[in-house]
């Protein structure tokens, strides 16, 4: 499965790209986070691991070339377990009450995600629901919330919303369809 944007990725050779790099943090920050605590650290130490991999991400993303044959979360996670075990090393020096769990460290294995194939997709539609809330107006938000979330139907939502039952499906279908441009990508 080919589970980074392409487009993304090209977005961000260019460091002055701030929207791109704002997606790019908004959508791995958390992952590179988990891996950070899925290896034994603190919650200080894991958000210095992600301060870290995004500084080498900011130097190292112009230049990288994404091959369809390789996936760029492997990558990722090879980048994050090597500055993890840098970051261990200075902490060495520390007393171990800083990492919550070292029986817990995961080795580093670029064939096994961390997160399952279906847990890693229902983050990314969840991190893009977040990202794309602010493009729509609330009643649009909710409508779509309330028919695919809390499972209502048209007529509730519409009347929860003091809106008409048409513009609660039109408002489901634009957030939605809006939703699969912005993973479309990201997902197959």
């Amino acid at each position: 499965m080919d589970s980074t944007s392409v487009s993304l990725l090209r977005r961000l050779r260019d460091p002055d790209e701030h929207a791109a790099w704002q997606r790019f943090v908004d959508l791995y920050a958390p992952l590179i986070f988990h891996w950070g605590r899925g290896q034994g650290f603190s919650r200080a130490d894991a958000a210095d691991l992600v301060q870290e991999v995004m500084t080498l991400l900011v130097r190292q993303l112009p230049q990288f070339e994404y091959s369809p044959k390789q996936r760029f979360r492997g990558w990722l996670r090879t980048v994050t377990v090597n500055k993890a075990r840098d970051l261990r090393r200075r902490l060495a020096t520390r007393p171990m009450e800083n990492l919550e769990a070292p029986d817990a460290i995961v080795a580093a294995d670029n064939d096994v995600d961390v997160f399952e194939e279906a847990e890693y997709r229902s983050y990314l539609v969840n991190r893009g629901l977040v990202m794309l809330q602010n493009e729509f107006p609330d009643h649009a938000w909710q409508a779509c919330w309330k028919l695919v979330v809390d499972g209502k139907t048209g007529a509730q939502a519409a009347r929860e919303l003091g809106i008409s039952e048409n513009l609660v499906y039109v408002s489901k279908s634009r957030v939605l369809r809006r939703l699969r441009e912005e993973l479309s990508e990201l997902m197959d």
